[in-house]
């Protein structure tokens, strides 16, 4: 098998044929001057149809595990360049006493990998959905992952925010609901489970090496959508 980048889009093609499966065009202001360009590697994997997470047997009452992010991940950086770089007047070396590096260093934390934790539990079933927070945030990420009539409900006295989001809301004068919808806020991926498997879930990320997932939120009655309590 063969796998191309078409505008974007994976294009996996084999002797009998090709198949786009997904992709996006990144945008990226600010970042590229004209004429400039980069290549981006990706990866494909495959999945028994038997083995298919895709949240169709969530329903009200599921718990909602989150795992933490490492920072900003790979979404965010024009908005984050703008009020760090522009608004507040640092440069990449100006050390940040509330995040204990330079805002450079804060900004290029590796994005997270939960592959090694999840696993576990992908093979010892239970997981019935599974958000990566991506582009859109909480908001726009959770709801993919819910069936219609299900709603998600986030328990905001569950974590403390990172300073660094603390510090993008404070210099760009960003409002809440804007700050859920452009970063991650510190949750990197969201586990849907059933409120009876909800510890063990936890006590399985403990043991794989993922100390500090924590109860998010519950799934509730209501249209696809993510409500703040």
């Amino acid at each position: 098998m063969a796998e191309q980048v078409v505008t974007g889009v994976a294009r996996a093609c084999t002797e009998n044929g090709c198949a786009l499966i997904g992709g996006e065009t990144a945008e990226m202001p600010g970042f590229y001057a004209d004429g400039e360009y980069d290549i981006a590697g990706f990866i494909v994997g495959a999945v028994e149809r038997s083995k298919i997470v895709d949240g169709r047997s969530v329903v009200p009452g599921d718990a909602l595990i989150a795992l933490p992010s490492a920072g900003l991940h790979t979404n965010g950086y024009s908005l984050a360049r703008r009020v760090f770089f522009e608004s507040a007047g640092w440069r990449a070396d100006t050390f940040v006493r509330e995040l204990g590096t330079t805002i450079g260093d804060a900004l290029l934390a590796p994005h997270r990998s939960y592959l090694s934790v999840v696993r576990p539990l992908l093979d010892g079933g239970g997981i019935k959905g599974l958000a990566h927070i991506t582009g859109g945030g909480v908001t726009e990420n959770l709801p993919r992952t819910l069936p219609e009539g299900c709603a998600a409900e986030i328990d905001l006295s569950a974590w403390t925010i990172p300073p660094l989001f603390q510090l993008l809301q404070q210099h760009g004068a960003i409002a809440r609901e804007e700050m859920f919808r452009a970063f991650n806020m510190g949750i990197g991926l969201i586990i849907v489970c059933a409120p009876t498997d909800a510890e063990r879930v936890i006590s399985s990320l403990k043991g794989s090496g993922e100390p500090n997932a924590f109860r998010l939120g519950t799934v509730a009655a209501g249209a696809r959508s993510v409500r703040y309590v």
